[in-house]
């Protein structure tokens, strides 16, 4: 039976689809990684034959999500990477089976480093070539902060005018919760 847990939060939503998306030994993309929360919970995930490509602009992000790959002895699968996720295809080269994006801004650090919508629409679109069939990109919109409906509108545009024929796309929302509260779109490449 579904508890209420797993609905009172977009994260928690997502990791009913993330883990039956991920499989041990399967490469996946931590595209913004954060406090590395995310990080972790992918490369437990993928276990010790996966691999995890965690990025973020901010040396703050990775110094926190270091401390917690090297406490949980996930450093022989887990990269991190400094740099924008709009360049992820500059380190990643395999196909991967999950494509992981938390939007805004880094929790508990300066609200004015944000994901901005050029370089989030140019991440995706390289998140979609990445993909291997039946693969998913996970998106976390955060639109409570100054541009993050912005930044969701765009992403959205694109994401709505994808050919149906090669991928499925599905937006939810809480239609309850006031403030704003975040929405999920999954994107699946087709078998």
């Amino acid at each position: 039976m579904l508890r209420a847990k797993y609905i009172n939060k977009i994260t928690e939503v997502n990791k009913i689809f993330l883990e039956k998306i991920i499989e041990k030994g399967h490469v996946v993309i931590d595209a913004t990684m954060g406090n590395g929360y995310d990080t972790v919970y992918l490369g437990n995930l993928v276990g010790e034959t996966g691999k995890v490509y965690a990025f973020d602009v901010q040396e703050e992000a990775l110094t926190s999500t270091r401390k917690k790959v090297i406490r949980d002895n996930m450093e022989d699968r887990v990269e991190l990477i400094l740099d924008g996720h709009e360049n992820l295809d500059k380190y990643v080269k395999e196909e991967v089976s999950c494509v992981v994006f938390n939007l805004g801004y880094l929790p508990r650090a300066k609200h004015m480093v944000i994901t901005k919508p050029d370089t989030t629409l140019e991440a995706v679109k390289k998140s979609l070539e990445l993909l291997k069939q039946n693969g998913v990109i996970s998106i976390a919109t955060y639109i409570g902060h100054e541009g993050g409906l912005d930044e969701k509108n765009y992403i959205c545009e694109y994401l709505d005018n994808l050919d149906q024929k090669q991928y499925n796309v599905l937006h939810m929302e809480f239609t309850n919760q006031i403030n704003n509260p975040p929405q999920l779109i999954l994107v699946e490449k087709k078998g």
